[in-house]
């Protein structure tokens, strides 16, 4: 075999074979481009001579990495009339893992010198990388795609029955694409989210250009409704995006109107933070040729406001847990001020408001019920109308300015009903119903938590980790949208809590021993799991945020860890096995 194979998610073939070759270990495929790069005039060199059946089609997917010319490269594995009907159009699926070959009995009794077989491309659904934004989204279960193949009148197998659509190897997908965040702002417009993506690698020098493309046509579509672009919905790009002779990176836009001072500002931090990631340079933006804004003509990401002060817990608010009906601080172990420590409301869990000044507990009021309760740090609580059999740890909308607590706490009632209770100036509660029909399929919710830019929940439902967007209207109820499974082959059903470690970074806890706290970005495709060292599994409870260690409680206690790989630190503060633990948010 040539030197530019590598490995690929092996193949069970339909006949009665000993052995298989070697898988090949290296390649150099194009990368995968989901529209630039077809061109018909491409020229593929034909197969290698002799090939036999299993490894034809596996370098039928090896070839599949290239798009050109309508994936030209693997096209020369077909029959002359597969050519004609594979479907290339839609997005590529990616797969992972590596099963062993067998022979499998159906063609096994087949004669040596016969004219077709079936090869059983077989492997792992990783995902699909959406063709229109360049989203990645996530997948799961196994892979069994029978292809079918016929040998040619020169006697070299081709394959006359391909799988429906593209299938590329997880290995060519991480090598060929680069994983880069784009920021749209929040519905007030004053917190930038990430919205992450994947561009082609090479040219690497090409990469601003595809960033800032991906930027002019707004959020992906998850995210649609949750997130909203200041250049607005008719932008374009002026002229491609490329580094000035004075070393500048130059972003010239179009069709953006004719923008307030403030409103030139927001888009220049939008170009500049979603540019952050792929490059050093200082960035110019500029509107039909001309500096966007006055106030700066070149900028860097420190030159901007991202509103990151709006969604960071103040240094203050170390956190609290509530265990055996009382709220106690992270910061001793001592009682929280107020009928809320004392154990007076027989607390279940809480919530703080980002500012430190508020609160939300969840209070037993019976062996049946709960309710919530709302109001001043230290001070009594105001009850909420709402009795339920159970009620998730609650979360709190960020304020619309720094310092200023938001006005919003959200929980799901029982399992299905999501709400958002409403505090007003009086201090009076009020109940709204969030609509959450599309999570509605996946069974109870036992735990959700409100990202702290308020575009996103994060859910555990029947034990498993999903995420959705929070899409808000101008007069309508707000609802939870594209929800999608974070990682469920590996964590099946077995997630116990979640919180936000960063704006697309959560950490769960489950009763898997092997994975008790991991890491999940939340398109799904990385996760990083935590050192296992001192923690018991069920982790029941974890609490994440910003700049803070992540604390997680199992039967043993209270635990907390900075990095990935740090053993867990026991606290000083011993809550009850079934204590939850959370920081302001």
């Amino acid at each position: 075999m040539t030197a530019r194979r590598r490995v690929l998610p092996l193949l069970v073939v339909l006949l009665a074979l000993a052995g298989c070759a070697a898988i090949p270990t290296q390649t150099n495929p194009k990368p995968l481009s989901p529209s630039a790069s077809r061109q018909a005039s491409v020229e593929a060199p034909e197969p290698e001579k002799d090939l036999d059946a299993l490894n034809l089609v596996r370098e039928f997917v090896v070839a599949s990495a290239s798009p050109e010319g309508d994936y030209a490269a693997a096209k020369a594995y077909l029959t002359p009339e597969a050519r004609k009907t594979w479907d290339t159009k839609g997005t590529p699926t990616i797969i992972d893992n590596i099963f062993g070959t067998v022979p499998t009995p159906g063609d096994s009794d087949l004669p040596a010198d016969a004219k077709e077989r079936t090869v059983i491309l077989q492997g792992r659904n990783v995902g699909r990388l959406d063709t229109e934004d360049s989203s990645f989204q996530q997948q799961s279960g196994d892979l069994n795609v029978p292809v079918r193949v016929q040998r040619d009148d020169k006697g070299q197998w081709r394959i006359s029955e391909p799988p429906a659509g593209v299938y590329v190897a997880i290995a060519d997908f991480q090598r060929n694409y680069q994983r880069v965040t784009l920021f749209f702002y929040n519905k007030d417009r004053n917190v930038l989210v990430p919205d992450p993506r994947f561009v082609v690698v090479p040219p690497a020098s090409g990469i601003p250009q595809r960033v800032t493309e991906l930027l002019v046509k707004g959020p992906s579509s998850r995210m649609r409704g949750a997130l909203f672009s200041e250049l607005g919905p008719d932008a374009g790009i002026n002229k491609d995006t490329r580094e000035a002779d004075d070393g500048a990176l130059e972003v010239d836009l179009t069709r953006l109107g004719d923008p307030s001072p403030t409103a030139r500002k927001k888009i220049a931090a939008q170009v500049v933070r979603s540019l952050a990631g792929v490059t050093s340079s200082r960035v110019r933006v500029l509107l039909d040729g001309a500096v966007i804004s006055s106030e700066l003509k070149d900028w860097r990401p420190s030159d901007v406001q991202s509103g990151e002060a709006l969604i960071t817990p103040t240094a203050e608010e170390r956190g609290m847990v509530a265990s055996g009906g009382k709220l106690l601080s992270l910061a001793d172990g001592e009682q929280v001020k107020g009928p809320a420590g004392t154990g007076e409301y027989n607390v279940v869990s809480g919530a703080q408001s980002l500012d430190g000044s508020q609160l939300a507990v969840v209070s037993r009021v019976g062996p049946d019920s709960v309710r919530l309760r709302v109001g001043p740090t230290a001070e009594p609580l105001r009850e909420g109308e709402s009795l339920a059999r159970t009620m998730t740890r609650p979360t709190w909308l960020l304020g619309s300015t720094v310092g200023q607590p938001g006005t919003e706490v959200w929980t799901v009632l029982d399992g299905t009903n999501v709400v958002r209770v409403v505090r007003s100036e009086g201090g009076a509660l009020s109940a709204n119903p969030v609509n959450a029909a599309d999570l509605a399929p996946f069974g109870p919710i036992t735990e959700m938590r409100l990202s702290r830019d308020g575009t996103r929940v994060a859910c555990v439902i029947d034990g498993t980790l999903i995420v959705a967007s929070v899409v808000r209207g101008e007069d309508s109820a707000p609802a939870l949208r594209a929800p999608q499974k974070l990682q469920s082959g590996l964590l099946g059903n077995n997630v116990l809590s979640v919180d936000w470690l960063a704006q697309d970074v959560l950490v769960a806890s489950t009763s898997l021993s092997t994975n008790p706290v991991v890491r999940v970005n939340i398109d799904g495709l990385k996760l990083d799991r935590y050192n296992t060292s001192n923690l018991t599994a069920p982790v029941t409870s974890v609490a994440a945020a910003p700049g803070r260690p992540v604390m997680a409680v199992d039967h043993t206690g209270l635990w907390s860890a900075t990095e990935v790989g740090d053993v867990w630190r026991g606290s000083q503060v011993k809550p009850d096995s079934g204590a939850f633990v959370f920081y302001p948010g």
